[in-house]
């Protein structure tokens, strides 16, 4: 059987974190929606998404072939009810589908507006994003459901004894290091991955996750539920935000409420603003109605999409929305809502030339392990340059 998971109308609310990636492919919790498909299906998967992103996340259609919503996180209610499904069945909550099973002829004809033969009701509750916020706004309860499914009749690994650790849900793999910083698991778990390093005078409280060859610098303060992807490196105050890898705050400034894309670099004594003067509720920019849109949330700080990198010092006003590829600098506040591939703050902005980034991401590229920036990474943000162009009308 295939697993492929879909995207609905979510990809487009959920941009410009999904200008680069399907649904699926967002990281929360400890693993991305797929990976944790994949753990708990104990099957690999695809995508069913645009056809520009298709290059980069194909889709692999079988005799026999189970396509389920990507914007959706697995639990055992939802595993049982699909494990359940028979060839052309679909499994809804309210008008939202979740899972469905078709035949290969069907399959290479996938809508998620289709009638299917037969739909199943799901009576239960689950975590499904649907708003950029979603992500570090159910980040806890996701930290807490991958933690238990990774580590599940396992052992951590020792840590230095130079270390306190408070509570008992702490684990490492091999290959963590860690010295002379505590790690208070009484509020939620702390998960360290293999080659991670966790510097000198660091104080970290659960839930909290660090993922493979990340680092966290000396004396850095983070709070729950927070988020570390792989190959990223962190300094500084962090609270309840989602890194999804290969970023950088690598220095003094406080980050907090919010979602950082890949390939993303915050300079040094940059800050994000996560409450209003007034407490009132948070807006944020929202790509599918083109307007501010209401989050009723009183604490929402920065979303920044991938490759989109800020200077030192940069001050980011509660509810910022940053595009891909976007470079962001100089003194005083940039707008709330700063374009895809947009150049500049709070003075004025250009255009990013595309020559110029691709420039820039190669040398990004090649400091990660040596990775590429290839062909097919190239021509998505190309893509991506031209479905922006609206907004960049400086």
């Amino acid at each position: 059987m295939a697993i492929i998971l879909f995207d609905d109308n979510a990809h487009q609310t959920l941009l410009p974190l999904t200008y680069t990636r399907p649904v699926a492919d967002l990281r929360i919790g400890i693993l991305t929606i797929a990976e944790k498909w994949t753990k708990y299906l104990n099957k690999d998967h695809s995508f069913h998404t645009l056809d520009y992103l298709q290059a980069k996340f194909p889709v692999k259609i079988e005799e026999d072939n189970l396509f389920i919503n990507g914007a959706v996180c697995p639990d055992e209610g939802l595993l049982e009810a699909i494990d359940k499904l028979q060839m052309g069945q679909a499994l809804k909550y309210n008008d939202q589908l979740l899972a469905v099973r078709l035949n290969q002829t069907d399959a290479g004809n996938f809508d998620t507006q289709a009638n299917f033969s037969t739909v199943v009701n799901y009576p239960g509750l689950f975590v499904s994003l649907f708003y950029p916020e979603d992500i570090f706004r159910n980040n806890d309860a996701e930290l807490r459901k991958d933690f238990a499914l990774i580590t599940k009749g396992r052992t951590s690994a020792t840590i230095s004894t130079t270390n306190t650790i408070i509570g008992s849900d702490f684990f490492a793999e091999e290959g963590a290091v860690a010295e002379c910083s505590t790690f208070n698991t009484t509020n939620g778990p702390i998960y360290l991955a293999g080659n991670t390093e966790i510097w000198e005078g660091t104080h970290i409280r659960g839930a909290f996750a660090i993922c493979e060859h990340s680092q966290v610098k000396m004396g850095a303060k983070i709070y729950g539920a927070t988020t570390i992807g792989p190959y990223s490196r962190v300094g500084g105050e962090i609270n309840n935000a989602v890194i999804w890898g290969y970023s950088s705050k690598g220095h003094e400034g406080y980050l907090g409420n919010s979602v950082l894309g890949e390939w993303c670099n915050i300079g040094a004594d940059s800050n994000n603003s996560n409450l209003k003067n007034n407490y009132s509720n948070v807006r944020l920019w929202d790509y599918s109605t083109q307007c501010f849109r209401n989050t009723g949330l009183q604490f929402c700080g920065l979303i920044m999409a991938d490759h989109a990198k800020c200077g030192i010092n940069t001050m980011f006003n509660t509810g910022t929305v940053v595009g891909v590829s976007a470079n962001v600098f100089g003194s005083g506040f940039p707008r709330h809502f700063v374009p895809d591939f947009a150049w500049g703050g709070a003075q004025g902005f250009e255009v990013y030339a595309i020559n110029k980034m691709f420039e820039t991401a190669e040398k990004v590229f090649d400091r990660r392990d040596h990775r590429v920036f290839g062909e097919t990474e190239q021509n998505l943000l190309l893509k991506i340059f031209e479905l922006t162009e609206e907004y960049r009308r400086f």
